[in-house]
């Protein structure tokens, strides 16, 4: 061996890893930590508008103030059920096209185009999609009430902006038709990297497509479904520009979401900062919450069992060597 060789057997590349870190680390700090640290800090205050900003004598009144706030209890649970209402039927097309498109006996042609066209609404601008929805929907002359009047199920038309129910379905389904070709590209990357093998031998056994699909495919996705999960949970609860920008939380509330309500109460006259901040942190705690829960509920069980196992086997395998055995 050389010397260039033995030089290069004892380099170390760890610190290159260090150093391409180091871009995502200053943004993260100065965009991220910081802004949230800073927000925690203001829900401690009287901060309003410019007005000179003091903490408070009893510094958890705004965080008291919030949660008995029947305004934001009620963006909540706006919250909550539109996002509940679009996941259910994002995931459940979402799996199907999976299927659809992972088939081993039917191949589908054409794959790429109808790839691209169901993830299409993902890169439209939220405002743009907003205007849309809008103007479908609009009264008394939008295409959808002209639709409607053609086909005689309504003599009349119908203002969907000053329905509550409907505001809020056409809001879940524009989430929805946003997000639904996202979460099929996930999945189907996440079929693509199972193993071969596993799916020739449920061929060698006989299995037909619906069983493959719930056996094989559907329990090695386990780690993908959580992370789309826990993303859509995460983006559902700060759901913020369709709401907004389709009917500006209207009408009487039914689509203020707990982000919009953050963002009213901050930016649209009253500059409550401390109000908003306490809302924000408040999320936060929330979110945090639910995805300890949901890591805890989709938790691989038979992988922590084998690993409780080894480390048992360890550890007599050492008691076994202490006493001489």
């Amino acid at each position: 061996m050389n010397k260039s060789q033995r030089h290069l057997k004892g380099l170390s590349y760890a610190k290159y890893g260090y150093l391409f870190a180091i871009p995502f680390i200053v943004i993260f700090l100065i965009f991220q930590l910081y802004p949230t640290l800073y927000t925690a800090f203001i829900g401690f205050t009287d901060m309003k508008g410019v007005n000179p900003v003091h903490v408070l004598d009893h510094p958890f009144d705004n965080f008291k103030d919030i949660v008995h706030n029947q305004t934001f209890l009620k963006s909540l649970r706006n919250t909550v059920v539109i996002w509940i209402m679009n996941f259910i039927p994002q995931i459940t097309l979402a799996l199907i096209l999976t299927a659809w498109f992972t088939s081993r006996t039917s191949k589908l042609k054409g794959q790429g185009f109808f790839k691209v066209v169901f993830y299409m609404p993902n890169i439209i601008t939220a405002a743009t999609i907003a205007i849309l929805f809008s103007t479908l929907f609009g009264f008394p002359t939008g295409p959808v009430n002209q639709l409607l009047k053609s086909w005689g199920i309504r003599a009349t038309a119908f203002d969907f902006m000053t329905s509550k129910s409907a505001s809020k379905l056409i809001v879940a389904f524009i989430q929805f038709w946003t997000w639904y070709g996202n979460t099929m590209i996930l999945l189907v990357s996440g079929v693509l990297g199972i193993s071969p093998d596993i799916y020739e031998a449920a061929d060698i056994d006989g299995a037909n497509g619906v069983q493959t699909f719930f056996r094989i495919t559907l329990p090695n996705l386990k780690t993908v479904l959580l992370y789309t999960l826990i993303t859509s949970m995460i983006g559902g609860l700060n759901m913020f520009d369709i709401p907004l920008l389709f009917n500006r939380g209207g009408p009487d509330g039914a689509t203020t979401t707990a982000s919009v309500f953050i963002y009213q109460v901050a930016f649209t006259g009253t500059n409550l900062y401390y109000r908003a901040a306490a809302a924000s942190m408040v999320l936060f705690v929330i979110v945090l919450i639910l995805s300890a829960i949901l890591f805890y509920l989709m938790r691989d069980k038979d992988a922590i069992a084998m690993e409780k196992m080894k480390k048992a086997e360890r550890k007599k395998h050492k008691m076994k060597e202490r006493r001489g055995f």
